[in-house]
């Protein structure tokens, strides 16, 4: 779930080359890694400066007009020279829900295109709230069932038409919700909770009415750890602290892995890893703190962590600690990415979070990773399986790129809407990718999400056939009624896309698991490759998607990231967009009046 709002437009500028592929998949064009905001700073000004500029002197495509000032999020530079500027808008200085744009420039900063959210002017009818903030603010209290924050007046141009509107903070038991209020009517116009539930509402309904309990198996601690000489191998020779160490995490679910930690003293460890920015797992103790410094730091004096039970909270540690640094590892081995926000800047969990809260998060409050110890009933184990880290942390990758939104939510907090149903099959589609960069024995990579939570059907759900999820009704196909689907079940659209395009079409086996994965036309889809479709739906991401992408947007982006790898008459390229009409989404059947 994804907060909607602009949290600042004060952003340092992230300038990015980007890798054009996975790890040890060869590509044309020069192999280059990332250059720092520091280090390419004026020239990260410069490229800013040229796409502001373009982006007011090619008005009618872009949608600028006066009044609006375009605030820069990041400068991305490719391997072959194009550079992109992703930019927010604020009209009047006020923030523009739904502004947001990307500005496409050459080599020698030319503009060359554009991809907007908005695609009519943002600004409102009338410029006069007739609501006072304290009014707007009840009235969110009243809608969110909670207390109110201090309600902020912003434009609102989402949904296709700009209106003047207060934003409001809703703070309850369960978490915060932001709430836009009209403020000329008084309508509320979106109810969104900030998190991001892995198991959805309608899941969990679900679940209790079939009468499932899910009590998924652990792994066994007693194995040898992944890296050999790791176990309680701390830091003897180290003589200056704090300092690295290698540790070893007994995990509920993958066994005895490797852990860098941290040495604070001689004797003494803390679970946090100085490889990695810091990245660090806390324990909330049962509280439902967003603040990552409120959770109790692991320490501990023979650098193991857990026991392979839940009888030992740092289990549970482990297999976050674990997820979490597998998933940077992957995002910075695959595609030079540093950190969630490409920052340089610490991803963090927190285990124990809550009294019996039957889900995992991505809180963009705390900007970290949040883990329940389940209900007991519905739930058993704490939901710490190294897919779902891959899932929830990817969020945090999109909600720092393109920052894709649910259209609606129902009163119980389940969303709908294409762009939030892309969000999720990207969180599946790279979630799944850190389980094949990890290629752990415990936890076997494959297309299938949630596979080890313990399910009669076997999964949660999967990439090649998504419909054989029965629980969440997950689709292989596009249709109108789309958009009014839950956006974990809408997702199976583009990540049957993905998977076709990945693997193709028929029967397979990869890694003992059976695929059969259909075709809305009956075609037949020759796959080019993992390597290359993950590369594809990156690029797609960061330079070609924007807060309301659809699957029809997603289509036309993941085609301009191949032509920008391959070429317009590569195989690459024709299978993109065989892919997508093999799931019902083509330029033809485009709808005419987009949600």
């Amino acid at each position: 779930m994804r907060r909607p709002h602009i949290r600042s437009v004060a952003v340092a500028i992230a300038v990015t080359t980007a890798a054009t592929g996975l790890a040890g998949t060869a590509f044309a064009g020069p192999s280059t890694g990332e250059r720092s905001a520091v280090s390419a700073g004026t020239n990260a000004s410069a490229v800013v400066d040229a796409a502001r500029a373009a982006a007011f002197a090619h008005a009618s495509a872009t949608g600028v007009s006066k009044g609006d000032e375009l605030h820069a999020q990041d400068v991305m530079t490719d391997p072959e020279g194009a550079r992109h500027v992703r930019f927010v808008r604020t009209y009047n200085g006020l923030d523009v829900l739904g502004g947001d744009l990307v500005v496409h420039l050459d080599r020698g900063l030319a503009y060359t295109g554009v991809t907007r959210a908005a695609d009519h002017a943002v600004q409102p009818a009338t410029g006069k709230a007739r609501l006072t903030a304290d009014q707007a603010a009840a009235k969110a209290a009243q809608a969110a069932k909670g207390e109110a924050g201090g309600a902020q007046l912003v434009v609102d141009a989402r949904g296709g038409s700009s209106a003047l509107a207060y934003q409001v903070t809703v703070t309850d038991q369960d978490g915060t919700n932001t709430v836009v209020v009209d403020a000329v009517t008084g309508k509320v116009r979106s109810n969104t909770p900030d998190s991001d539930e892995f198991l959805s509402p309608k899941l969990l309904d679900n679940l209790r009415k079939h009468g499932e309990t899910l009590d998924p198996a652990t792994g066994s601690a007693s194995e040898a750890p992944e890296a050999a000489g790791l176990l309680g191998s701390g830091a003897s020779a180290v003589t200056t602290y704090p300092s690295a160490a290698k540790g070893t995490g007994k995990t509920l679910f993958v066994g005895s892995v490797g852990l860098t930690t941290t040495a604070t003293s001689k004797g003494h460890y803390q679970l946090k890893d100085p490889s990695r920015y810091g990245t660090e797992t806390r324990d909330a103790k049962g509280s439902q703190t967003e603040k990552f410094s409120a959770g109790a730091k692991f320490t501990n004096t023979t650098d193991v962590w857990g026991n392979g039970a839940t009888s030992n909270r740092a289990s549970a540690a482990a297999d976050a600690q674990y997820g979490i640094t597998k998933t940077l590892d992957f995002y910075k081995s695959t595609f030079g990415r540093k950190g969630i926000a490409n920052n340089s800047k610490a991803a963090q969990g927190m285990v124990h979070w809550g009294s019996k809260v039957a889900n995992a998060f991505w809180d963009p409050t705390c900007n970290c990773m949040l883990y329940g110890d389940g209900d007991g009933k519905t739930f058993k184990k704490p939901l710490v399986v190294l897919d779902v880290t891959g899932h929830e942390l990817t969020h945090g990758v999109v909600d720092a790129t393109a920052k894709l939104q649910p259209t609606f939510v129902d009163a119980r907090g389940n969303q709908y809407g294409e762009p939030g149903a892309l969000n999720e099959s990207l969180a599946d589609i790279f979630g799944s990718n850190v389980e094949f960069y990890a290629n752990n024995k415990n936890d076997t990579p494959d297309y299938l999400i949630g596979e080890k939570l313990g399910l009669s059907q076997k999964f949660l759900r999967r990439l090649d056939h998504p419909s054989l999820d029965k629980l969440e009704g997950t689709i292989d196909y596009w249709s109108p009624d789309t958009y009014y689907t839950e956006v974990h079940a809408g997702s199976g659209v583009s990540s049957h896309a993905y998977y076709l395009l990945a693997e193709g079409s028929g029967k397979k086996t990869i890694n003992g698991v059976a695929y059969d994965s259909p075709t809305y036309n009956r075609s037949t889809v020759k796959g080019i490759g993992r390597s290359k479709a993950t590369a594809i739906f990156y690029r797609a991401l960061t330079r070609y998607m924007v807060s309301t992408t659809d699957f029809h947007d997603a289509r036309v982006a993941t085609l301009k990231a191949a032509k920008d790898l391959y070429g317009a008459n590569s195989t690459e390229y024709k299978t993109v967009d065989n892919a997508w009409a093999a799931v019902n989404v083509t330029a033809a059947n485009t709808p005419a009046a987009r949600h």
